[in-house]
Order: C-alpha cells, then structure tokens, then sequence
C-alpha cells in the first residue's frame, strides 16, 4: 500500500496561525473537508474525522448542524496532502482552530490510487446552512423572531400548543444564539404563510436540533397562523459560572467575542441581567475573574442606556478606545432569579448574596413587593404574590424576611427587609411570583 511520507501536520506552538477550513466540491455548506496547514489546503482521513468535528466545521462556516458525514471521497478526491494528526473536538468550539489535535498519525490514508485498487478515504460531510433547517424570523435579529422550519424544500411555521421554554432552548442551540430568554406564542412576531409544519410540540431540552422534539408529525395540526410560535433567544451568555454569573460573550455574527473590561460599564450590566433573566448587577468583575476566554475581544464599545430589553439594541462605538487582550476579559453576577416555576417569568423568588443563592421568606410577602421582581426580571405585570413554598422548597440561606417595597424601587435588594440572613422563617414559607411574562397557551 502506498502511503504518503514526511506530511506536515499543523504547527501547535502558541504562535501558530489560526487554522482554516473550507468544504470543496460541493456547496457552500456541503464538500470535501479541506483544512489549510501553513500554506497549504490538506484533506482529512474519514477515520480520523466524528460527529464533534463535524459540528465544529459547520458552526465555524456558519453552516448550522451536521446532516451526514460521508467517507470513501464521496464528493472527490482531492489533491496534494492528507493531514497527519487527527482532530478532537469536543464538539463546542466556535472555529475550529480552538480544537484539540493530536500528535500522532493514528490511520494510513493516502490519496495515491495504487493500481487503482487503493483509494484515499477522505473525510467528507453534508452541513445544513443556518437558513437551510430552522430560523427567527421579523424578530429584528436572527436570534428573535417566529420560528421557522425547512420540510419537503418548503419553509413552515410551528404552532404554539405546548410550546415551552424547553422547546425554545433546542433552537437557540441549533441556532447558536445562546440561551433560551422566552417563548412567546399568538404570533407574537406577526403571522406566517405555508404550511403549518409542527404541531404540539414537546422537547426534553436536550435535543440537537428542533425536529428531533416530539411531535404530532410533519403537518398534522389544529391550529391557524395566528398561533405561530416565537423565540427570544440571549444575544449575550456569561461563561465559567453560573446561568446568571460568569464571563461577558456577546454574539457577533457566527462568534462569540469576549468584552474588555475597561469597556463594560453598569448601564450595559444592567441590559446584560435582564436580558438573561437574572434581575440586576450585583457586581462587575474585571482581569479575567471568570477565566480568559478564547477567540476576539469585541473591538467596538457597548454603550447602553441600561433600559434596552436584549443587548443587540444598545448602540455600540465604532472605534477601538483600549488595547485589550483576554486578560481584560470583564465578568458578571446578576441578582434575583426565579426557580422552579416552569418559565423564566414565575416561580420561587431567589436572590444573590456573597456569592450564594438563597430564599425570600413569604412573611408579609405582597403583589407590591412581586411587582419589583417582575420589574426587575423583564417579565411584564405581577399577577400574583405567592408565599407558603408554592414552587417548592428551596435549600440554602433564607437571605430575606419581612421584605416591604413600595412598589417603585428598581430592584428587590433596594426594599427595606429585616437584613441580610436575618429571619424566622422556614422551608415552608418561601415567596415566588408569577409575572405576566409566564402567561402562554
């Protein structure tokens, strides 16, 4: 068997260049799988090639998820080199540059055509654009807007029966848009046309994509245009910490940029929480605090007012003001959050306190006191104060008892209560609220 000698494999010092990609033979979003090593496009064995690399192409061309990945140089062979190393993504990575790689050649593939009995196996996939399998659309961005999706070469709505929080997460990870903020029904985002494509609905939340949920089956519904169901996903994400603390990554086109922190202020903390669902800044953290991050530094300056609803709609300066690196990289904690309630718009009231979640006593617990949580979460009107742990026993520190707003104060931490830890309360008596916001078909 012929075999290829002395192949270049990508340079792994600190200085090497960022690795490209390129899908030859094909489309745009489907061919061979060609990576550029110094000056030169190589192939990539089949074997060496799985489901975690694939994703990572796709993502990083801005191709949405992997459909098939094809061996045995479906779309071709191709010329010059086949890489030496074998990828290892983890399957998360934004480009593939920030994939591991190893140092050894585990498989002998060649493209020689030795007698024309040995062909090369080259490493070869089929990607679903990001406008070829679902999409928001008339949402203002790609990561708001009416759900959409591709059956039969014909674009489809979904109805909103069932149509949950769990359901809109699946499409915000298909999508690459962050996490999940609302799922809004009653064509919340103007009616479609065509097809009605699915029907009731019913993800786990883990699913890679949208039309791995259950479902009534392609076009079989009882609804009408003006039940199509809608997504609001984050065009932020904060990152090593928690669902409402971690590292600033705002969504950029395909990638996610960290923030310097010499460019991140309370007004864009204050968009940053609320668009997560996470009440208010409790504190900005600069040097990394959360971890440096990997890719660009967002080279533009967020300049929000602190009352725009989603971060996309803060203006942003168009030059460089700092020299930052990801040693800049700035970090959040976010305040108050509900739990347990089954939408980011109800459920048991928890607030941050030296670095640790805790409950709200219900002791003199009112509507005044639930309209500055729904305020203060983005969540519309309160509808109702809750008390006697009707979401649920929460663990933790019991951090607020006797808590008396006035109704206006922009956050609860601003209300007057019996002080930090102090109470005589229970697991029995927590508060929760249930805002507007948490109110769908």
């Amino acid at each position: 068997m012929a075999v290829i000698k002395n192949m270049q494999s990508f340079p792994t010092s600190n200085n090497a260049k960022k690795t490209r990609v390129r899908l030859v033979g094909g489309s745009r979003c489907s061919g061979r799988v060609e990576v550029l090593n110094e000056e030169s496009w190589v192939t990539v064995c089949d074997a060496d090639f799985n489901q975690q690399d694939a994703e990572v192409v796709c993502r990083d061309m801005g191709c949405g998820s992997p459909v098939e990945v094809l061996g045995a140089a479906a779309f071709g062979r191709g010329e010059g080199q086949v890489w030496s190393e074998e990828l290892q993504c983890r399957g998360n990575e934004s480009q593939i540059h920030f994939c591991p790689k190893s140092s050894s050649l585990k498989h002998n593939c060649s493209h020689d055509n030795d007698v024309g009995l040995i062909f090369v196996n080259h490493c070869i996939y089929i990607c679903i654009p990001i406008t070829g399998s679902v999409r928001l659309v008339d949402g203002g961005s790609r990561c708001a807007g009416r759900v959409e999706v591709l059956h039969r070469g014909q674009w489809g709505t979904v109805c909103d029966d069932d149509w949950d929080m769990r359901d809109a997460a699946v499409v915000c990870r298909e999508l690459g848009c962050g996490e999940a903020v609302d799922a809004v029904s009653e064509s919340h985002f103007g009616s479609g046309s065509g097809p009605i494509w699915m029907d009731d609905v019913d993800c786990s939340g883990s699913e890679p994509t949208l039309k791995k949920c259950q479902m009534r089956g392609w076009g079989k519904h009882n609804c009408n245009h003006s039940t199509d169901a809608g997504v609001i996903c984050s065009g932020v994400r904060l990152v090593n910490g928690s669902r409402c603390s971690g590292r600033v990554e705002v969504l950029h086109g395909e990638s996610w940029f960290t923030v310097c922190d010499a460019d991140f202020n309370q007004q864009d903390a204050e968009v940053v929480c609320r668009e997560l669902g996470c009440g208010s800044p409790v504190e900005v953290l600069g040097a990394a605090a959360f971890g440096r991050g990997e890719g660009q530094v967002w080279s533009e300056e967020l300049q929000c007012r602190g009352n725009e609803s989603q971060i996309h709609f803060c203006p942003t300066s168009s030059s460089l003001k700092h020299n930052c690196s990801h040693d800049n990289d700035v970090g959040l904690v976010c305040s108050v959050r509900f739990v347990d309630g089954g939408s980011r718009c109800a459920g048991r009231v928890e607030v941050l306190h030296r670095g640790q979640w805790g409950t709200v006593c219900g002791n003199n617990w009112n509507m005044r006191d639930a309209a500055v949580v729904c305020r203060e979460l983005g969540c519309g009107e309160a509808v109702d104060a809750v008390s006697k742990a009707h979401f649920g026993s929460g663990s933790g520190p019991i951090w607020m008892d006797n808590v008396h707003c006035s109704g206006s104060e922009s956050t609860l931490i601003n209300c007057k209560s019996a002080g930090w830890g102090k109470h005589n309360c229970d697991h029995s008596k927590y508060a929760g609220v249930i805002c507007s916001g948490t109110l769908y078909n």
